[in-house]
Formats: C-alpha cells, structure tokens, sequence
C-alpha cells in the first residue's frame, strides 16, 4: 500500500496535505470576503441555492435517510456484527459509561440547548398535521423534534463513524474521510478523487459548525439581554462571536487531551446538572410519564414522520414547512457528520459493529429524547393551560424560549446565568473541536497538527459564522447547512458502499479462522496476534482486487 500524500510546508503552515488545505482555504476565504462586501447579495444567493437544492432534491435526501437508517439497522443485526473494531481479542478502549458520555458529548453541540424549548413549542403552535395548541399538537410537536434529533440523525453519524474506525483501527489506514474509499478506488484514495472527497468533508464540517455556532451567538446575546439588558443585535453577536473565537483558540491550542477533552467532560457535568434542576423543580411526575409517552408515540409515527414529503398537503405554511425544518435537519447532519465521526471513531477502538451500532443508536438519543421531554414538554404543558406567553416567546425569536421557560421556576436568575454560560461553553468546544478536526483533514489525517494551522482554522470559523449572521442571521445559518450538507450526501452513498465491500470479505475471513481454531485451543489463544498480522496482508490483497475488478486501471 502506498504512503499518504507527503505533508508539505505552505507559506506559514509548516504540515499541510497542500491540495485539500489550499482549495479548502481559497474557498473559505472567497466566501468570507463574498458576504463581507456584498452581503445582501450573498443572503439572496444562499437562499436560492438552498431553495433550489431542497425544492427539486429534498424528496431524495428524505429516502437517503431512510436507506442509511435501513443500512445502520443491519450493521446491528445482520452477518457483520461480531466483526470487532481492532484486533480480535481486543477489549473495548473506553468503558460503557465514558464512551457514552463523550458520544452525547460528540453529538449534541449548542443546538440542543437552542431548539431543545423552541422546536416543541413551534410545532406545538404550527403544527403541519394537525389542529394548532391542542393535545394532539403537543403529541405532534414531541414525535417531529424526536424524529429531528434522534435514529435519523444518529444514523448518518453511525455510518460515518463506523466507517472510519472501521478502516483505521482494522485495516490501519488513515483517520481522513477519504480511507472509506479504499474498497472502491484503492491507492487512488492518495491523489485527486481522495483530495475531492476531503475537501467536501471539509467544507461541510465547516458550514455545519458555524451553523451551531450562529445559533449559539444569538442565544447568548439573548441571556445576556435577560440578565443584563444587553442590546440584542447582530453587532453584539458578532463580539460575542469573536469572544467565544478567542476562547476556542486557546482552547485548541492546548491540544486534545488538554483543551478540548477537559472541556468537555465539564460540559457533560453542567448539563446533566442543568437537566437534573428541571426534572426536579419541573412537574417531576409528567416528565416521567411523558418521556414514555412521547418515545411510543414516536416510534408508531416512525415511518410515516420519516418519509412524510407535503406531497399532498404542503403543510400550514404554504409548503415550506418541509425545507425549513427537515430538509434543514438532514442536510445540518450530513455536514456535520464528518466532524462526529472522527470524533466517534477515534473513542470506539475494540467494540463489535454490534456493539458499535447500539451503542451510538440508542444511548444518546434516548438522553436526547428525555432532555425534550423535560425542558420542551414541560414548556408545551404550561401552554396548554391557556398562558401565552411561551407561545409568543418563540413567535419573537426562538433564543428567548428556553430563558422564557426559566422564568416559571425558582432562581430564574441565577438558572439564566446558568443556562448561558453552558451555551458559551458548548460554543466553545465546538468550535475548538471543529478546527480540530478540519485541521486533521487539511494535514493529510495528522492526529496532530501544528498550533498555527488550528488557530487559523479556529479564527475561520469564527469569520464565517459573524459573515452569515450579517449576511441574513438565522436564514443564512440554514442555507449554509443545507448547501454544505448536499454535496456530502453523495459521499455518504459512497461510504455505505465502501464498507459493505470491505465487511463481505472481512466476514468471510472470520468465520474461517473460527472453523480453522476450534479444535486447537492454543492457536485459538493466539488468534488475536499472529492470526491478525496475516489477515490484514490478506485483506489489503482482497480490497486491491476489488479495486481492480470494480473499478478501471489508472
């Protein structure tokens, strides 16, 4: 197997793959410079892109979903799950608890504290398939945001996670997008086409981001109005912005295991903390019962919620609904899947696909579920009793639901201060975390890249996100997301198609070496070694050959 691209020194940056981290550079700063000088322009031209992608290709995003769900469910159940992670013998690196807590970590970022009050409550008063403000609205609203945040989304991260640790930690190839293309394209991987597929990854990764950040700035803004009168404008957010940007560099330059791990680990505290007070001062009883509730309802409105295209209805809001909301959901995924599924490949060496894909499907969605429920369905509760004022909360800017909702409990004060700086810290490990990872894919999949390259990463982001937000503010944020996340949906197809080749094969060789060893109990200890080295020359014969059946010569 031929080496990666050499890294190479490029004007200030000491270690970069050039071709991915030039173009990906020249397209960031050509967009950063489109929206400063001509932002008007730049809002009606996001806007139409995504108009345009999520009219005439949202009907095929909705059915890519659904087949990737399909696929992840049987990576679960079928013939490939006893294939483990790493070496055979190989024991999980992480126990059940830390693994779990770093993939609620990887997955949730800022946007879980924006929508997780204001998605209920808007389905809840324009609910597309039903009556507005009534029982069944409340029961509507639950199952669209579970269907929003949970298997769905969950998937697309499985597949590109289990992908990349897949190909890492079983074949040793690099931590980059572009190794889940080795079945299909071999060595070709290291030149043009694996250059193009990182450079999407890229691009989406960065669009995804800065997305979340976006959303992250204007809630601040709006705790830090509640609290302390702040204007609420988008020349504030754009300090917080740069704030936040500063904090993340520093962040990321004390490096994974210093900055951003550290970080993390924080967040889940506050979180759970944060979760624990509403559980507990909130009606106790109700979140309890309703989190059953609202789980089975979802799970019997699963097909029809997923495949639902306003093909005949167009939804309350002249058919838009869809674009604005799912259509917006899958693509915000899709870009940023390739930043969760470095980050969820590099904690899961040594588990099973089986483990792999019940883990990452049912645990962080069932927390994720019980956080709506707890803070979304109490909000949806209130209203229900006739009380305005939630309602007219998200009419006037979504950031203010979950500061709204607050001010129904005890310490509403001290809860807001809480509640915003948990949002700055999310932002900040998402953006530390993403420049991070985008770094790594510009080195050529360098698990440490120089300190210089992740600051400028970090200061783009920061960049980008205060250029969309003056360029249309949460609009703009979506059809970044949605023109981002189209291009690596195909990727994604490729993916799928790529493991599928790899595990047929991996499969195989299992199950002889269990035929082979099971009369012999010594080789059957040492399989984990000396059986493992032969395998994987074994297996980068078989995946040339395919390459070479499938695919023309160079």
């Amino acid at each position: 197997m031929s080496g990666m691209r050499p890294q190479e020194r490029f004007w200030i940056f000491p270690k970069v793959n050039r071709p991915v981290f030039i173009v990906s550079a020249a397209l960031i700063i050509g967009f950063i410079l489109f929206g400063v000088l001509f932002n008007e322009l730049a809002n009606t031209v996001f806007t139409g892109i995504q108009g345009w992608l999520a009219g005439y290709f949202g009907w095929a995003m909705i059915i890519l979903i659904n087949l990737l769900l399909v696929f992840v469910i049987f990576m679960g159940v079928g013939p490939f799950g006893d294939v483990r992670l790493g070496r055979m013998d190989e024991n999980p690196e992480y126990s059940l608890f830390s693994w779990t807590a770093m993939l609620f970590s990887a997955g949730i970022g800022i946007g879980l504290i924006y929508w997780g009050v204001a998605e209920p409550m808007y389905h809840y008063f324009a609910p597309p398939m039903a009556d507005p403000e009534t029982v069944q609205a409340a029961q509507e609203a639950m199952a669209i945001s579970f269907m929003h945040w949970g298997f769905h989304a969950w998937g697309i991260y499985a597949v590109v996670a289990l992908a990349l640790a897949y190909f890492h930690f079983r074949k040793g190839l690099p931590l980059a997008i572009r190794s889940a293309l080795y079945p299909l394209i071999g060595d070709r991987i290291y030149g043009f086409w694996g250059d193009l597929v990182d450079i999407v990854a890229v691009f989406g990764t960065m669009f995804g981001i800065v997305t979340s950040l976006g959303l992250g700035a204007t809630q601040v803004n709006a705790g830090l109005n509640e609290l302390f009168g702040v204007p609420n404008n988008v020349v504030v957010q754009i300090l917080i912005i740069a704030a936040i940007t500063g904090m993340a560099t520093l962040s990321v330059v004390a490096g994974l295991d210093g900055g951003i791990k550290r970080l993390s680990n924080v967040n889940i505290i506050l979180t759970l903390v944060f979760l624990a007070f509403m559980v507990i001062v909130g009606p106790t009883l109700f979140i309890l019962d309703s989190f059953v509730d609202n789980y089975g309802y979802y799970l019997s409105r699963f097909i029809q919620l997923g495949t639902w295209n306003e093909g005949w209805q167009g939804g309350n809001d002249g058919g838009n609904w869809q674009e604005s909301w799912t259509i917006f959901y899958w693509a915000w995924w899709v870009s940023w899947a390739p930043f969760v599924g470095v980050f969820v490949a590099r904690i899961s060496r040594g588990r099973t696909v089986r483990e792999f894909m019940f883990g990452v499907m049912l645990l962080p969605c069932s927390i994720m579920f019980f956080w709506f429920t707890a803070f979304g369905g109490t909000a949806i509760s209130i209203s229900l009793t006739g009380d305005p004022t939630l309602v007219d909360a998200t009419r006037e800017n979504y950031a203010n639901t979950m500061f709204a909702l607050l001010d129904y409990f005890p310490f509403s004060g001290v809860t807001s201060l809480f509640a915003t700086i948990l949002i700055v810290m999310w932002f900040v490990t998402s953006s530390d975390s993403g420049s991070f990872v985008i770094d790594m894919l510009t080195a050529g999949g360098d698990p440490n890249p120089p300190k210089v390259q992740r600051i400028f990463w970090a200061v783009s982001e920061g960049a980008v996100a205060s250029v969309l937000l003056l360029a249309g503010g949460l609009g703009a944020l979506q059809a970044a997301a949605v023109i981002a996340g189209f291009p690596f949906a195909v990727v994604l197809c490729l993916i799928a198609w790529g493991l599928v080749r790899a595990l047929r094969w991996d499969n195989l060789m299992v199950h002889r070496h269990r035929q082979r060893f099971r009369s012999d109990a010594e080789a059957e200890h040492n399989m984990g070694t000396d059986v493992h080295d032969a395998y994987a020359q074994l297996s980068t014969a078989s995946a040339r050959n395919d390459t070479a059946e499938g695919a023309p010569a160079e």
